[in-house]
């Protein structure tokens, strides 16, 4: 729970500097609902670890990013590292061990080449929680694509270390045999690609201000 705390309020805070009360409320709507004392330590200890910058702006205390951390950029920003704070933003909605192949799946259809660690990272996916998924069966495996030192020279707009590994979803795992699985795939992949499109494209008076409860038939 503390790492989707942390991600969610990385990735609301990129957007535009909040409250506390405000950060409570758009994380109510996130489903996260922490009592107001809990949330206003855990920032403080944030600002304490200069990850966020405290503002004092009576009544309230206000918080963003600083400058020089930032890590989860703006969507006003059109360079590609963006694309990777809007995954990750979206990715803290899915439970973890579905976010780990789903993460993995759509950055490399997105960049047509395998996902480097680098970028696991980045779209909030740590080393422990990695090797853990890696333990047990799944549907993603490191990749002994040919290519890849190729891939590593040619990517520019990020870092990416000289002897990390790549990941590729296999095609072939039994995982795929089972409908429910690849249903429940389908749909956490949808609402990924679907969130990251409510977030870059703007859909004012398309969207309805008083939002249906239910799915229609």
């Amino acid at each position: 729970m503390e790492e989707k705390l942390y991600l969610k309020i990385m990735a609301l805070l990129s957007e535009k500097q909040l409250s506390i009360s405000a950060l409570s409320r758009e994380l109510k709507h996130e489903s996260i609902d922490e009592h107001r004392l809990i949330l206003t330590g855990y920032l403080r200890a944030l600002r304490d670890l200069g990850e966020l910058e405290e503002l004092d702006i009576p009544p309230s205390k206000i918080y963003n990013i600083p400058e020089k951390n930032q890590t989860f950029r703006s969507r006003d920003q059109k360079d590609q590292l963006d694309i990777y704070s809007l995954l990750r933003g979206q990715l803290t909605k899915i439970e973890l061990d579905h976010r780990i192949p789903i993460g993995v799946y759509v950055v490399s259809k997105l960049f047509e080449r395998p996902c480097f660690r680098i970028e696991l990272k980045m779209i909030g996916i740590t080393q422990k929680h990695l090797e853990k998924y890696l333990e047990k069966p799944c549907i993603i495996s490191e990749t002994s694509d040919p290519l890849l030192k190729k891939y590593r020279s040619e990517i520019t707009k990020i870092e990416v270390p000289s002897e990390d590994p790549a990941y590729e979803v296999k095609e072939n795992s039994s995982y795929w045999k089972n409908n429910k699985e690849i249903l429940l795939f389908a749909k956490e992949l949808n609402e990924v690609f679907t969130g990251v499109l409510k977030q870059t494209i703007d859909l004012e008076g398309l969207v309805p201000r008083s939002k249906q409860t239910t799915l229609l038939p």
